[in-house]
């Protein structure tokens, strides 16, 4: 006579495993939701100081000494093309550097480049040495050109697509902020 197999333990094992499987989905879902909104909040913190600024000098101090505390990064510089004169600006001031250099940078192919480093970009200034992961935020279309740099320590890096997104929103507005002081200071 033949045997009989019971196939309820071995589908209640599969249900159960099935079961831990899409509640760990959804604690991966929930950490990832509350992580975006935390940054969209820091991000529109940011936008909201910058259009606080009083003058254009006020600007810059905001973008490379306030917005690293709200955006929870550890530098922010920026590279600016005035005339045939290229600057960058960090929070150890504003230098004079290669106006064709930040043309290169800001002329790329992708408006927001996320990325692990072994060494920050050169636009950190002193920085540079103390940046794992960096984001590139290209703003031709402001006046003037710019390239906005945001660095962190650690290797891990800035979000993916959706912080792309937003740093794109970032640039969006500061090279928008620019042009308003640009024209009409």
């Amino acid at each position: 006579m033949g045997q009989i197999l019971s196939f309820e333990d071995h589908a209640l094992a599969r249900l159960r495993a099935r079961a831990e499987a899409a509640e760990e989905a959804r604690e991966d879902l929930l950490a990832f939701a509350r992580g975006q909104s935390g940054a969209v909040a820091a991000i529109h913190r940011a936008v909201l100081a910058a259009m606080e600024a009083t003058d254009f000098d006020h600007l810059l101090h905001i973008v490379v000494q306030e917005w690293p505390l709200i955006l929870g990064l550890d530098a922010v510089a920026l590279g600016l093309i005035v005339g045939e004169r290229g600057f960058r600006i960090d929070s150890s001031g504003v230098q004079h550097c290669e106006a064709a250099l930040l043309r290169q940078w800001i002329a790329g192919e992708e408006p927001v480049e996320l990325r692990t480093v072994e060494r920050g970009h050169a636009l950190f200034g002193p920085a540079s040495d103390l940046i794992g992961a960096e984001a590139l935020i290209r703003m031709p279309d402001a006046i003037p050109e710019a390239v906005l740099m945001l660095g962190q320590r650690g290797s891990e890096p800035l979000d993916g697509r959706h912080g792309s997104e937003l740093l794109l929103f970032l640039g969006a507005t500061l090279g928008a902020i620019l042009r308003r002081w640009t024209l009409n200071p």
